[in-house]
């Protein structure tokens, strides 16, 4: 006789993943009993009747792991009962920033974000030919810009002057881009689209394509083409569930790969806490949640096809994935996306969540893939 339980391993990608070695970093686990005092004959039959186990990368690397324990021991249970589903209530981020009409960033976010690379590496390259010149001079090689311009009662490297104004364009661009942001924004506030209506046809189940149809109650006169695709992916886990998995208070230390304690712009539990960097441009504050959908840090696009009033058909993404899961350190997340472009207004983005079921096989892949953090990079 023994005790079955549950237990879920997570190591997510932090906002700025390639910063971090993924070996060096803590697993966050719990675990809850299913049963006590059962013999392994029962515990393998409850078992087949719950979620599929599934373990989407590796210990030594990025994880996201559900697995069955029976008195401390994994068991090897390849076959489920098919079409289980988790039904628990959405998580407040799928309820706030995934579920709704989106806009997509100015363009000049990314091309500025690129942009200040090259300034930066421009300057390190003048610095280097700063440092080297008399050495060249004295082997007899001419300089290039290493005469002084007075400005004001200083004298400046003619180099550095040429060099210096270029940290100034990205910064004019990302100011010119979010001025843009926020006027789109208080467009779409003003009159915003009336909600599409989907529809699922037969049932979702994560090993197979979606049929689905779309109907719009209204069109508006600047939509051009409109494409619809599914994705799968994996949100990030509550903050305070790794703190109490990793052993440590919430206001104390956090664990590596965690900021400390940010301050939250809508509502707590919107903010993961790995954020290190811009991951949305400028918003505005009466939209809890904010109208620039984040990509998942962990995700993967099934097919994508252009709109039609039929029936039509989404194919399965390529890698094999669980189907819906809610826990407090394990979200597997599908929804559907409704791309609309639109005529000098940029993307529109229609996203709604979708509760798929599970196959009947445990879930495996040796990869997790990680995607960039910032809105910008949005897949589409």
């Amino acid at each position: 006789m023994g005790t079955l339980e549950v237990q879920h391993l997570v190591k997510y990608p932090p906002f700025d993943a390639h910063r971090l070695v993924a070996s060096e970093l803590p697993i966050s686990r719990n675990s809850e009993i299913i049963s006590e005092d059962i013999d392994e004959e029962k515990a393998l039959e409850m078992v087949a009747k719950l979620i599929p186990s599934f373990k989407i990368g590796e210990k030594t690397d990025w994880l996201v792991e559900r697995r069955y324990l029976f008195d401390g021991t994994t068991i090897k249970n390849e076959t489920y009962e098919y079409g289980v589903c988790d039904e628990s209530e959405w998580p407040l981020v799928v309820e706030k920033q995934r579920t709704g009409w989106y806009l997509t960033p100015h363009p000049i976010h990314a091309t500025a974000r690129k942009f200040i690379n090259g300034v930066v590496y421009i300057l390190l390259l003048s610095l280097l030919y700063l440092f080297i010149e008399p050495i060249l001079s004295f082997v007899g090689i001419p300089g290039i810009g290493t005469g002084t311009v007075r400005v004001g009662l200083l004298d400046y490297p003619l180099l550095a002057l040429i060099v210096g104004p270029l940290f100034f364009i990205p910064l004019l661009l990302r100011v010119t881009a979010n001025f843009s942001d926020l006027r789109r924004q208080k467009l779409f506030l003003r009159n915003p689209p009336t909600n599409p209506e989907i529809e699922i046809i037969g049932e979702a189940v994560a090993d197979q394509d979606l049929k689905l149809k779309v109907n719009f109650k209204e069109n508006k006169d600047n939509w051009n083409k409109i494409s619809v695709y599914w994705r799968v992916g994996s949100l990030p886990p509550a903050r305070d569930a790794v703190f109490a998995a990793l052993n440590r208070t919430i206001n104390g230390q956090p664990p590596p790969g965690l900021t400390t304690k940010l301050p939250h712009h809508w509502e707590v539990g919107l903010d993961d806490g790995t954020g290190a960097g811009e991951d949305a441009p400028m918003q505005r504050q009466e939209v809890a949640g904010g109208l620039f959908i984040r990509p998942m840090r962990v995700m993967q696009s099934g097919g994508k096809v252009e709109y039609s009033e039929d029936e039509m058909t989404l194919k399965n993404p390529t890698n094999e994935w669980p189907g819906t899961t809610i826990s407090p350190l394990v979200k597997i997340h599908w929804e559907i996306i409704i791309h609309i472009e639109r005529e000098n207004e940029g993307p529109l983005l229609w996203v709604e969540p979708l509760r798929v079921k599970h196959s009947s096989t445990h879930v495996e892949q040796k990869t997790l893939m990680v995607n960039d953090g910032r809105t910008e990079s949005e897949i589409n």
